[in-house]
């Protein structure tokens, strides 16, 4: 027997047929993330990294000297600020800290590497507003998970300090779709499928090889990348993402925490406010991002 909760945002999902082109789905995908309204005492403020648009959220009490630099999902081709607003909002009330959500360039019209120049230059930007690393989480879901990889490994490369934590999604991080979950869930998880995906993967890829790890950070090394935790719905395609993901993370000895959410589907913090099990996971996330940037003692 379905989950109630979760057989009612199926329906949510099936309302209208899923459109065809690049604006209609962008427009589907800010309707369906953002069917609740973000939390009301929470201050949204526009920002802009370059002439990258940007939101700062801030909650009444919470601590603006720690911030998480949000990545949104939406298979590199949709997603906005907008679409993920409650989710980013809601978190950061939870935890205390301030947010940034970033407007990142989108294919099929920006392929690779647009959105991951454009995350390091997020990174750049707050610090630039005085944060040091130790004071910033960097965080995701789906496309967005693996772009926050994609960012670490790029900071690592160019030899800059890392940040406190790393917060994964429903993360897609397999451009090449090789997890078996892709075929074993197909028939369950309502929102990602294999051919729906690797339509995305092909406008973000540009022609590109889908193991680039600048996409697929799953074959990168994943030496030095700080703690993490990656979340998980058991009737995701990208299930297997997840997992595999985390086993590289911890081979590479970094501290990683797997978290595997019964019946839950892709990205399922999105629709907190009518899932109870999206509510427990934000909780736990806010938890793990308290942790990681608690202030130092005096």
């Amino acid at each position: 027997v379905m989950n109630p909760e979760i057989a009612a945002l199926r329906a949510l999902f099936t309302a209208k047929p899923r459109p065809t082109d690049w604006p209609e789905r962008r427009q589907r995908m800010d309707e369906i993330c953002a069917v609740d309204p973000p939390p009301a005492d929470v201050v949204y403020t526009p920002a802009a990294v370059g002439a990258i648009p940007a939101e700062w959220s801030l909650a009444p009490g919470a601590d603006a000297t720690r911030v998480l630099l949000y990545l949104h999902g939406g298979g590199y081709c949709s997603g906005s600020i907008a679409s993920h607003r409650g989710l980013v909002g809601r978190i950061g009330r939870e935890a205390g800290i301030r947010t940034l959500a970033l407007g990142y360039r989108l294919a099929p019209e920006n392929p690779c590497p647009a959105a991951l120049l454009d995350a390091l230059a997020a990174y750049g930007f707050l610090r630039s507003e005085g944060y040091e690393p130790e004071q910033i989480v960097v965080g995701g879901d789906s496309a967005g998970g693996g772009l926050t990889l994609a960012t670490l490994l790029a900071l690592r490369e160019e030899g800059s300090p890392m940040p406190a934590g790393a917060w994964l999604v429903s993360p897609w991080v397999d451009l090449a779709m090789t997890g078996a979950s892709m075929e074993e869930e197909d028939a369950i998880d309502p929102l990602i499928h294999g051919d729906y995906l690797r339509g995305l993967a092909g406008a973000y890829l540009g022609g590109r090889d889908a193991r680039d790890e600048r996409a697929s950070p799953l074959y990168a090394d994943l030496a030095g990348m700080p703690p993490t935790l990656v979340q998980v719905g058991s009737s995701e395609t990208l299930l297997d993402d997840a997992v595999r993901v985390t086993r590289r993370l911890g081979a590479a000895a970094a501290r990683v925490d797997l978290e595997i959410w019964p019946e839950m589907i892709h990205a399922w913090m999105l629709w907190a406010p009518r899932l109870e099990a999206g509510r427990a996971a934000s909780t736990t996330a806010s938890a793990f991002l308290r942790a990681r940037l608690k202030p130092e003692k005096p």
